[in-house]
Parts: C-alpha cells; sequence; structure tokens
C-alpha cells in the first residue's frame, strides 16, 4: 500500500522502484508496467520578518526539486507549510489560526510547522490539533527529508534541536517577485535586549561568507531581478564566521563587494542597529550608485532610563548623532526607525520623552510596536506593567505622528526626480514602484515599466498614501 497525493494505491503482486511523483516503473507478475502519478502539491504560509519570507522562498525551491508543485494554500495542497514568527503575540496565535483554516478546507493536508516559534514552543505545537510536523532552527532547511512518508497523525512528530547547537548557516533569498529579492547575509543575534526571544529562537549572531552572498547575488542577478535587499536578524553584525566562533568579515567589505555583482542595480540594506552604523557605511552609501539612501535604525525609545531597561546599546543621544551624521552626508535620506510603546516600567513621562525626542528628530516614518510579554524573558517579569489600554493609545499617538512626518518627507521631495524601480502589481489600473530612497511611488499601469527603472518627476501625494509622478516625465536609465 503506497499514499500518492493523499490518495492510496493498492497494487497486487511484486513491485519495484516506485518512485513518490513522476513516472514509475515496477515488476508485476513478470510484466514491466509503467504509471504516471500526479504531483504532490505544497503551499508555503510566512509570518514574520522579510528573513522568513526569505527563508520560506528557498524551502519553497528545495521542495520543487524535491517533486513537489507549488499552489496556493486556497487549493488544498497535499502538504502546507507555516513558517512561525515569534516577536508578537499575535503571531503565536495566527498560527493556530492558520492551522484551522486549513483543516477546514481540506483535513487530510499534511501540515508542517517551521520557524521561530517552532523553536521556541515545540511541544506546544505538536499538541495543536492537526499538526503533523514541527521542525526547529536548524531542522527546517531539511525539510524535504521529513516529507519523504507524509501520513496524518494522531500525534505530531518533532525534530527541534537545542538553540545552542545550531551553529551553521543556511544561505537563503526569496524569489519569485520580479523587482526585488530579499538576501539573507546573516542570521542569529549576540544581544540580550530584555523583551526578545529571537537570540533563543535562532542563536548566536553568525553570517554567511561574502563568496556565498556573492554567488546568490550573481543568481538572483541572473534571474533578472535589479533590486537585493540585504536581511538578517543583525546586519551591523555580519561577519562572523558560519559557526559563528571566529569574525573574519564585516559589513563595510560586503556593501564593497557587492557593488561589483553585474545587472544587480540597487543594493538596500533592511535595518541596522544605531551602535553598528558606521560613519565609514554612511560615507560609502553617500558616494554609491548601488546602495540606496535608506536606512532603517531600531531606536525603541526616545528615553535613556527604558533603553537601559531594554539592554540597548546605545542611548538616545547617540541616535541623534547618527540620523544628523546621515542628513549631513545624504539630505534625500530616507531614515526609519522602529519604537515600542509601553515596555514594563515606562510611565506617561518617559513616553512623552519618546514623543517630543521623534518630534524634534528629522526621521521619514516610524514603525510602531505595543510590547507584548514574551515567555522566558526578563521584561515579562519587570515590574510596572502598563495596562494593554494605555500601550494602545501611545501606539496610536505614535501612528499620528509617524504618517505626519512620512507626508513631511513626501512632500520634501515634491517637483525633484529621482530613480523608480516599478513593481508588477496592477490594483485598479494603477503600477506602484520605490524611489532608490523608499518614497512608493503610483502611477498608470503600464507592462512595459515592469522591472524598469525610470527617472520621474515626484507631483503629488494621492489617496492610497503613494506620490503620483508628472505625466512625460519618464525617462528610461
Amino acid at each position: 500500500m503506497l499514499r500518492l497525493n493523499s490518495k492510496v494505491l493498492i497494487i497486487k503482486g511484486l513491485f519495484t522502484g516506485i518512485s513518490r511523483t513522476g513516472t514509475s516503473s515496477f515488476s508485476c507478475f513478470g510484466y514491466i508496467c509503467t504509471m504516471n502519478f500526479p504531483e504532490p502539491t505544497v503551499a508555503i504560509y510566512t509570518l514574520g520578518c522579510k528573513l522568513n519570507y526569505a527563508e520560506s522562498s528557498t524551502i519553497g525551491r528545495q521542495l520543487a526539486a524535491s517533486g513537489y508543485r507549488k499552489i496556493p494554500l486556497e487549493e488544498k495542497p497535499d502538504v502546507a507549510v507555516i513558517n512561525t514568527c515569534s516577536v508578537t503575540e499575535n503571531a503565536d496565535r495566527e498560527c493556530r489560526m492558520i492551522v484551522r483554516r486549513i483543516l477546514a478546507s481540506n483535513p487530510a493536508t499534511f501540515i508542517a510547522v517551521i520557524g521561530c516559534y517552532a523553536q521556541l514552543k515545540p511541544n506546544e505545537i505538536a499538541s495543536i490539533p492537526g499538526v503533523d510536523l514541527v521542525l526547529g532552527a536548524s531542522e527546517k532547511f531539511r525539510l524535504p527529508v521529513f516529507l519523504k512518508q507524509i501520513h496524518k497523525n494522531d500525534t505530531a512528530e518533532v525534530h527541534s534541536c537545542e538553540i545552542s547547537d545550531a551553529g551553521s548557516f543556511f544561505s537563503s533569498y526569496s524569489s519569485g517577485d520580479r523587482t526585488r529579492a530579499f538576501l539573507k547575509v546573516q542570521d542569529g543575534c549576540d544581544y540580550p535586549c530584555t523583551y526578545c526571544t529571537i537570540p533563543r529562537a535562532r542563536g548566536s549572531s553568525r553570517s554567511d561568507s561574502i563568496q556565498g552572498v556573492l554567488a546568490r547575488a550573481e543568481e538572483i542577478a541572473a534571474s533578472g531581478i535589479r533590486e537585493i535587499v540585504l536581511t538578517g536578524v543583525n546586519i551591523g553584525d555580519f561577519g562572523k564566521s558560519p559557526d559563528g566562533k571566529d569574525r573574519v568579515s564585516s559589513l563595510t567589505a560586503l556593501l564593497y563587494a557587492l557593488e561589483s555583482v553585474e545587472g544587480i542595480e540597487r543594493i538596500r540594506i533592511s535595518s541596522i542597529e544605531p551602535n553598528l552604523l558606521t560613519g565609514e557605511i554612511i560615507r560609502m552609501v553617500s558616494g554609491s550608485k548601488k546602495i540606496t539612501p535608506h536606512f532603517h535604525i531600531p531606536l525603541q525609545s526616545g528615553s535613556d532610563r527604558i533603553l537601559a531597561l531594554m539592554k540597548r546599546r546605545y542611548k538616545a543621544d547617540l541616535y541623534r548623532d547618527k540620523v544628523n551624521q546621515i542628513l549631513s552626508e545624504l539630505p534625500e535620506a530616507c531614515i526609519g526607525a522602529d519604537v515600542i510603546t509601553g515596555f514594563p516600567g515606562e510611565t506617561e513621562d518617559h513616553f512623552r520623552e519618546t514623543l517630543d525626542f521623534l518630534k524634534d528628530l528629522d526621521v521619514s516614518y516610524l514603525h510602531v510596536f505595543t510590547y507584548s510579554e514574551r515567555d522566558n524573558t526578563p521584561a515579562a517579569h519587570m515590574e510596572g506593567t502598563v495596562p494593554v489600554a494605555e500601550r494602545k493609545r501611545r501606539n496610536a499617538m505614535l501612528r499620528i505622528l509617524s504618517e505626519k512626518k512620512r507626508a513631511r518627507f513626501y512632500n520634501g521631495h515634491m517637483g525633484t526626480f529621482r530613480p523608480v524601480l516599478w513593481e508588477a502589481d496592477n490594483h485598479n489600473g494603477l503600477m506602484h514602484g520605490f524611489t532608490d530612497n523608499y518614497i512608493r511611488i503610483s502611477r498608470t499601469f503600464d507592462a512595459l515599466y515592469i522591472n524598469s527603472i525610470t527617472l520621474e518627476k515626484l507631483s503629488a501625494l494621492t489617496s492610497d498614501g503613494s506620490m503620483s509622478v508628472e505625466g512625460g516625465s519618464a525617462l528610461h536609465i
């Protein structure tokens, strides 16, 4: 008896050489017979960050090489893979919701859960009804091996090593988007931030080699993609060996090397810690034709007291100095900041300190997160818990400030010319793209513009929060 594509094939007689997919030959009563089996199907659902998307894409290519055909989740796949996040409490709940949704659509779907949540709480995930396989931080890249035999079980199979044993680097990059790719260059983190679970979910800081990154970048360029977004947990710490034991290079050296990759027009740094953003990096971006003038720099709080409780490695003054240094070298640069509201011990005065700090700081937008308690983190046991309603009120205030700052940044570029890389989306007859300094642009859809870079004159803010371009101003570059 052999299970294939959620169906059971029963063959009476002797048989050899049956494969799970494609064409198979076997011996039956002395005759050689050939049968075509349909490809098993897989859907991958990704929660969380750009790093997860890069890894999901790579795992998808592994599965395709193993004979799987990727389909949307709604089409009732044979296997569903959920790549989880555990940065926020909502990510945990969303995992459970997705499992229930899959089973409601097709109870026979084999469900594998991987990623950060799977590393942190494998037994909790295994207890979710319908989950069949749980893989931790290292094991997830061996998913095709674990899917050699797929059948629903009453209890889930769990493979999750101790995070201290996750001592290797697995290269990943996203594909499928015709304009940009997220390229994983670093993983893990050595910073003991008191609110964060990432070191326990991904292990210590480690990096790909520069040669490895260049090889992946050349693959991406060969596919026609024109922008690479460097991703990782702590990209500024790039340079640790793949096992995390030695420092063998630096982010600056990587950026210099990537500039030589033909076909890649843009290199974007997804995020960098303020204490790791050196003057050398800022000056390099200023003089580069490929590295985009866009910096996303986590702040978390404008209060030195709260930063100390968080065990962040800088004070507010250092952050301000970095922003000022960027703008002195690159006045057109886009600067984004992460902020957490409602951290334990954050009084109204501390919050006002953050709010005033950000009002006076020339940043372009904010990513605002409401603090949520995470198991086994020091912050979860700190005094001074902020009521959830108050956390959300503070969050809303910072989001309003973010919209004002984004509008001010966009309006400051009205009438200027910027290069725009156009994407393939078509929403109600409009297509969108991004300038080098991360301004979202819209124009009437034209397939000829997809994956092209044009020099555009920015015109005005639109109702969807993007900027329009002046008709007839486009110049292909």
